[in-house]
């Protein structure tokens, strides 16, 4: 008996390192592959939320807000705290096949670049008017559904690159429509808005492919605008344009938000510490619908 013992032992040393092999083997079977559509479609959404139905994500960034005028020296205007808190839900199409659906809330505030408190006026330094300063708070800003469509004759492919253990990717939304507090005759004499967003994320490349994890921990994300100056300013139709700035990153909760921001959130938009329904339909928010109802409001109690 001893001798069989002795036997059984030496031959499960001698397997160890082949069942070792065959576990790493497994482990490393257990990654999504960019070059299948569904894969892909969920690496994506692992960058800009989770594989978890109904998981609030969010990304925090800051930055600065200059304008260029010609002839002018650009100047600092404002620097800012913002965030994006997001979720999204499994969508499944019999043609399309697997997909997701993100909705989102978003909000920006303007800092005094000396003090960094959140301003509630601004001294417009060309009129020389105090104006009241609107945040961003677009609610909601929801995307359509992402499908893999792998059987299609264009299955999804990810937007980006893989370089060493990393992933990089940049998008530029070219932004041109109608402008919300334009009036009846803007094709004769305009009213549109025009600017130009720029994202750029970064990722590692482990923690995005690995199969096991439902979100994207380590994700940078840069984002730029160049744009018209916003409406609050009270600028008319003088000449020059806004430019933002901004670098941040995912945060593993909203309890990781810097205290200003959970501080501002609590007392003015209680609704920002939660994504909305996956389900929601309402049209979407930007800076000029929330001022043209803020306009509309004020206009009303007068």
């Amino acid at each position: 008996m001893r001798t069989i013992a002795l036997f059984l032992m030496a031959a499960l040393l001698l397997a160890a390192p082949e069942v070792w092999a065959q576990k790493n083997k497994t482990a490393a079977v257990a990654r999504l592959d960019p070059a299948k559509a569904e894969d892909a479609v969920k690496i994506m959404r692992k960058l800009q939320s989770s594989l978890k139905d109904d998981e609030d994500v969010v990304y925090w960034w800051e930055g600065s807000v200059y304008s260029r005028v010609p002839g002018e020296k650009d100047r600092l205007l404002f620097t800012y705290q913002a965030m994006n808190i997001r979720r999204s839900a499994t969508v499944t199409d019999p043609e399309k096949g697997y997909g997701y659906r993100m909705v989102s809330r978003e909000l920006l505030f303007y800092q005094d670049p000396q003090t960094k408190e959140i301003m509630r006026t601004w001294k417009n330094p060309w009129t020389g008017k105090e104006v009241e300063v609107i945040h961003i708070a677009n609610d909601p800003v929801n995307s359509r559904p992402t499908f893999a469509a792998a059987n299609s004759a264009n299955p999804y492919k990810l937007p980006g690159t893989f370089k060493d253990d990393m992933f990089l990717m940049t998008f530029e939304v070219p932004l041109f429509y109608t402008n919300p507090l334009a009036g009846d005759y803007q094709e004769y004499v305009g009213g549109t808005y025009q600017a130009m967003e720029i994202f750029n994320f970064a990722c590692d490349a482990n923690d995005l492919l690995d199969a096991n994890k439902n979100t994207a921990e380590k994700a940078i994300v840069a984002w730029n605008r160049v744009s018209k100056w916003l409406p609050w300013m009270e600028m008319g139709d003088r000449t020059g344009q806004l430019i933002f700035s901004g670098l941040g990153k995912k945060l593993k909760s909203w309890d990781d938000l810097p205290e200003v921001v959970k501080k501002e959130i609590k007392a003015n938009y209680p609704a920002y510490v939660t994504a909305p329904p996956t389900n929601d339909e309402r049209p979407n928010e930007t800076s000029w619908t929330v001022f043209k109802k803020y306009i509309d409001a004020k206009r009303q109690k007068k």
